[in-house]
């Protein structure tokens, strides 16, 4: 038989349905339990999440960009300069071998002056770029096929990480030997120094994507290079980029070995070639100008294209903020 409230012990004490009905209830930790305020905890809870889950897409400042963006570089510059010019100033070389900056800026104005120094920049950018594009045709299928089948993974993966380690001057002797002395040596020295690093760049962005990915997208029907193209390259996007940007650094510094090494009038006059015309002419304004110009096209191309590309990739999928 079922027992009733009637039947039970006394010495038992209060049942729970004795305790008064505003006595707090206790979690198995001690901590009092919350009734009414649940509801209102998890509406809390539920707006944090979605706040969270909000990009907030807002253009800076202007005061605050060229605080953050502009004024460090400029101050950077200035300091060297500045070191420079109190090098000069102690005598610490002749000026032979440590010209003034001065001397450097009328190197510049001279060539402005003279009207080659647009054809000078040009021949090597366009020679760099067309190179780099090349690069990029080539080395984002390798590097899809090398990420995913294992055989040629495990037959050139080693031999594409070798190629990225070897210098690129050691290219430009084969390379004329092979090509002659015009364009095409350019462009194979240039292809055999940035191909392994955007393959390998996008090699490792595959890597990285989470395996949960490939299986929703063959659910959905997107296999072989429709999975590729939708599923693979935009997750490994960020590697990718990365890729990318180590490929145009090796895509110049190639460029810049070749035209040091190979000269012809075909060829035209490049950065590298106006910088070894100095060195033959023993003009260190010129040798210093031809290195500073180098450094400005390396620095401005990262600048104009890929840096804006990877902070867009980046916060796109949240991993910086938006006014960075």
């Amino acid at each position: 038989m079922a027992s009733t409230e009637t039947d039970r012990d006394p010495q038992d004490g209060p049942g729970p349905e004795a305790a008064a009905p505003d006595a707090p209830v206790l979690t198995k930790d001690g901590v009092p339990a919350q009734r009414d305020g649940g509801r209102h905890d998890l509406s809390g809870l539920e707006a944090g999440l979605d706040a969270l889950d909000e990009v907030q897409i807002r253009r800076a400042p202007i005061g605050q960009v060229l605080l953050k963006k502009v004024l460090p570089p400029v101050c950077a510059v200035l300091l060297v300069l500045v070191v420079w010019q109190l090098a000069v100033w102690a005598n610490l070389a002749d000026q032979t071998k440590l010209p003034k900056p001065s001397a450097v800026g009328q190197e510049l104005v001279d060539r402005w002056n003279a009207g080659d120094l647009f054809s000078i920049i040009w021949t090597s950018v366009s020679h760099g770029l067309l190179g780099f594009l090349a690069a990029l045709v080539i080395g984002t299928p390798l590097g899809l096929v090398v990420a995913r089948v294992p055989l040629i993974r495990a037959a050139i993966g080693p031999i594409l990480s070798g190629l990225q380690s070897l210098p690129s001057v050691a290219w430009v002797p084969a390379a004329v030997i092979w090509l002659g002395l015009n364009n095409s040596t350019m462009y194979a020295v240039i292809l055999l120094g940035a191909v392994p690093s955007i393959a390998n760049g996008l090699v490792a962005g595959i890597d990285q994507v989470p395996p949960l990915y490939l299986r929703a997208g063959r659910t959905i029907g997107a296999t072989g290079l429709r999975g590729a193209w939708f599923i693979l390259l935009p997750a490994a996007l960020p590697g990718y980029v990365a890729g990318l940007k180590q490929g145009w650094a090796f895509s110049w510094r190639s460029l810049m070995a070749a035209e040091l090494i190979a000269s012809s009038p075909d060829l035209g006059v490049g950065l590298g070639r106006y910088l070894e015309n100095m060195r033959e002419g023993s003009d260190m304004a010129g040798v210093f100008l031809g290195i500073l110009l180098i450094l400005f096209v390396g620095i401005a191309i990262d600048q104009i294209i890929f840096s804006p590309l990877e902070r867009y990739v980046l916060r796109s999928r949240g991993l910086t903020s938006a006014a960075q």
